[in-house]
């Protein structure tokens, strides 16, 4: 199981809010959530600082990230333990 999870930093608090967006079967739709609820906050106008990761429910590895800054998404080398660019 893979679950989508929101981090979104608003101005004047000390930490980000953490909410799970969603819990799938499968990556690729975990996946397609996150850049949905990517594409909603962008829509929405706000200029908090958020991101996107998918991961396995329970782990604190990320399988995916995104943010709001940004058009560009990422996983994780677990061989290298660096960030990769997804092309």
């Amino acid at each position: 199981m893979y679950e989508v999870v929101e981090f979104v930093e608003v101005r004047g608090h000390a930490a980000p809010t953490e909410t799970v967006v969603g819990v799938f079967s499968e990556e690729r739709l975990a996946v397609n959530r996150a850049r949905e609820a990517r594409s909603g906050f962008l829509a929405s106008g706000r200029d908090d600082y958020a991101w996107w990761i998918v991961r396995t429910v329970g782990k604190r590895v990320a399988a995916f990230i995104a943010d709001s800054k940004s058009d560009k998404e990422f996983v994780l080398d677990l061989t290298s333990n660096e960030l990769v660019e997804i092309a």
